[in-house]
């Protein structure tokens, strides 16, 4: 999301400038409240598709804002957030504001950023079996003409792309670095009460929608999601299966995490182990 000027058109399509929309400052009315802050590929973009039908929830005009998983807008003191707040235009009758950016999760500083922004805020994260979320990031990718190697070789060139952009954060090319889930939801605790989070199955969430959406419901505070039916946001199709070489790459890769996140969430991941 690119800096807006004082002058310049206000993002909101009101036709005003942006100083006298939202720029003025104060003018927000609230903050936003909750956040689905990942992971990416594990069902983010269709649980933001509910959202965006829900009556009491106004979400961004944009899918994903990329605000606090965007070093360019924390470089000083203090945050520019009605660059963040331009993105939300709320009617009277949407009662809380939530954003759908599944890199705030993974993003090193996207929790204490999250966090100073609005300690009170609720985050609520969908976690897949790692082997297919990496499958699926690295599809679309390819899809999205950004990544050319193919699977196999992607995964093992994972590590040698992260060396040599850091210290910076691998973004499009973390396939297994994402799939580590419990390092991030440790940090997400570190800045945020257990009760203020939400982790689901991504495939429970898929399987059975109505009864997951009904707890998030609960968590947000919101009314039922009026069409809690199975739907598939974002889906794109595989132009061959996963090779046995990088099943078997991956199944080593994420074995030892897979054994963390069982008892620290108190799921069972039996489905997660299988080949």
């Amino acid at each position: 999301m690119a800096s807006v000027g004082r002058n310049e058109p206000c993002p909101c399509g009101s036709g005003r400038r942006y100083k006298s929309c939202h720029g003025r400052s104060g003018d927000f009315p609230h903050k936003v409240a909750f956040a689905v802050a990942g992971a990416q590929k594990c069902g983010t973009s269709a649980l933001a598709d509910y959202l965006e039908e829900h009556l009491d929830v106004a979400m961004p005009r944009v899918k994903e804002v990329h605000f606090f998983d965007h070093d360019e807008f924390f470089r000083g003191d203090t945050p520019d957030y009605t660059q963040y707040h331009a993105n939300f235009d709320p009617r009277p009758t949407q009662r809380i504001l939530g954003d759908a950016t599944p890199g705030y999760m993974f993003w090193r500083t996207g929790p204490a950023r999250l966090a100073r922004y609005n300690p009170a805020m609720k985050l609520v994260m969908l976690l897949r079996n790692p082997a297919k979320r990496a499958y699926s990031h690295w599809n679309m990718g390819v899809k999205q003409k950004r990544e050319t190697l193919s699977f196999d070789d992607a995964l093992r060139a994972e590590e040698a792309r992260a060396r040599d952009i850091a210290p910076e954060q691998l973004r499009s090319y973390s396939y297994v670095a994402r799939g580590r889930y419990s390092e991030q939801l440790r940090r997400v605790w570190e800045c945020f009460p257990v009760e203020q989070t939400l982790v689901i199955k991504s495939e429970a969430f898929k399987s059975e929608p109505a009864r997951e959406l009904a707890r998030i419901a609960t968590f947000l505070g919101i009314q039922p999601f009026p069409r809690p039916g199975p739907r598939e946001v974002f889906a794109l199709p595989y132009e061959r299966p996963m090779s046995e070489d990088a099943r078997d790459y991956l199944q080593q890769a994420f074995a030892g995490e897979i054994d963390t996140l069982e008892p620290m969430l108190d799921w069972d991941l039996s489905d997660w182990r299988r080949r």
